[in-house]
């Protein structure tokens, strides 16, 4: 399929400009389409990026800013800095979610790009607990504050924006391309991670080895918004703006006169917050802390499940067009609900090719979710307040149990001694994500509001 195929160009975009008038027809041409897909990949990716590389190297950043006797509590200290990160996100949100809405959401995410890629590269330079003692460790978390903060506008606006781009009935291919720039994200630290554990020995990864997929950080960030930069608004959004005056406290206007719509979000993403962060980031650790696998073939296993994971992304997105956003992502929960102790279970055999085959199972159920809810979610508000919509929805479930869930996997393990633990918690999350989306409206065949 060549990408004018999967990204058709000429497809005009129908947006309802007055409740009690025509459509208007909107078409973009195809190089102002590419531009946006491009922009959209690059900035998400980067951002994903900079997370990956924390959780990838999590035991060695663990040795560095948290030295202590015991690894399992210096792994908890390290997912719990990984988790307050999160904290930050709900406000991030409100914020960005207001910015996006009020001002543009070109604005909105050339700046977030900016400042995750800053604090990315501060990282970087950071002294270890040996050298500044417990200073260390509160600067590591300062950070990730302002890390978590920019990634709250980042994925929601890169959504909201691939989605008034998108032709009628091709919303959900087009917003897939968010989850596969997050996906190829970690595909690279992944593979970052793991050339670096087989080259370097342990002594040359704590010094200097872990630092250098942060110090990438500044180039790539500059990149994605030099490329922003150069982007219009989407003609949804500007149509919006011209028919009638901003809203002047978005966020308020979504409480006020969505929140149901709000409350099933939240619940939507419940699975694809703990799924993304148990499945995708906290399993090298689980495979290498808990089951006692080589780090390299922990970083191997995930590699090839990250690289199958972005192919099947796609799919989910063409599906989700075709069959509908609700039926795909009731199909995911179903799937995990089923399946997530059995793989788990598998996982405990130790038999690398059948590890690598369970993370391909779990990554291809988390597509359902993932490669569909970026158009579920986008669709779900009107132009006037999508981005706070998306923002708050998405960055409160991932603050609440995407970014605990390294902590909570963990923690859950270590004090019940059954490492089936992660697979009944992310069960749990799947129950919960069916009900609200079962609750919910199809989106994916009418037009933007």
């Amino acid at each position: 399929m060549t990408q004018n195929d999967q990204f058709p160009a000429h497809e005009p975009a129908a947006v309802r400009t007055q409740p009690d008038t025509a459509r208007t027809k909107i078409t973009v041409d195809s190089a102002t389409r590419r531009k946006v897909v491009t922009a959209s990949f690059i900035g998400n990716f980067v951002e994903w990026f900079d997370y990956a590389a924390y959780g990838y190297l999590a035991v060695t950043i663990s040795a560095v800013f948290f030295p202590t006797e015991d690894r399992q509590l210096a792994l908890l200290m390290t997912f719990g800095v990984f988790a307050l990160s999160f904290l930050v996100r709900p406000v991030g949100g409100f914020i960005w979610g207001h910015l996006g809405d009020r001002i543009g959401r070109k604005e909105a995410l050339s700046w977030s790009i900016l400042l995750m890629t800053g604090a990315t590269f501060c990282i970087a330079l950071l002294p270890g607990y040996a050298a500044i003692g417990v200073g260390a460790p509160l600067l590591l978390l300062a950070l990730r504050l302002v890390q978590g903060f920019s990634a709250a506008g980042e994925y929601a606006g890169a959504a909201s924006f691939l989605v008034e781009y998108a032709p009628a009935n091709r919303r959900g291919l087009y917003a897939a391309v968010v989850p596969a720039s997050t996906a190829t994200g970690l595909l690279l630290g992944s593979l970052m991670a793991a050339v670096l554990t087989g080259m370097l020995d342990p002594a040359q990864m704590e010094s200097w080895g872990w630092r250098i997929p942060f110090l990438l950080a500044a180039p790539m960030g500059l990149i994605g918004r030099y490329i922003r930069t150069k982007l219009e608004d989407s003609p949804v959004y500007r149509q919006a703006q011209e028919e009638s005056a901003p809203e002047a406290a978005p966020v308020s206007a979504l409480f006020r006169n969505h929140w149901r719509q709000l409350l099933l979000a939240t619940g939507a993403v419940l699975l694809n917050a703990v799924g993304f962060y148990v499945i995708l980031s906290y399993m090298p650790t689980y495979l290498s802390e808990e089951l006692g696998l080589p780090a390299s073939s922990s970083y191997l296993a995930t590699t090839v499940a990250l690289a199958t994971y972005i192919g099947f992304i796609f799919l989910t997105g063409m599906l989700s067009d075709r069959f509908g956003r609700k039926r795909v992502l009731m199909s995911a929960s179903v799937l995990f609900v089923l399946f997530t102790v059995p793989a788990f279970m598998l996982l405990d055999t130790g038999n690398f090719l059948v590890i690598v085959l369970v993370q391909i199972l779990l990554g291809a159920m988390l597509t359902l979710n993932d490669g569909t809810l970026p158009s579920y979610l986008a669709e779900m508000f009107p132009t006037r307040v999508r981005y706070s919509g998306f923002a708050v929805s998405f960055n409160l479930s991932n603050a609440l149990f995407g970014g605990t869930a390294p902590f909570v996997a963990t923690l859950l393990i270590a004090t019940s001694g059954n490492l089936l633990a992660p697979g009944w918690y992310l069960m749990g999350a799947a129950v919960i994500s069916l009900v609200a989306v079962a609750c919910s409206v199809e989106t994916s065949r009418k037009p933007l509001a």
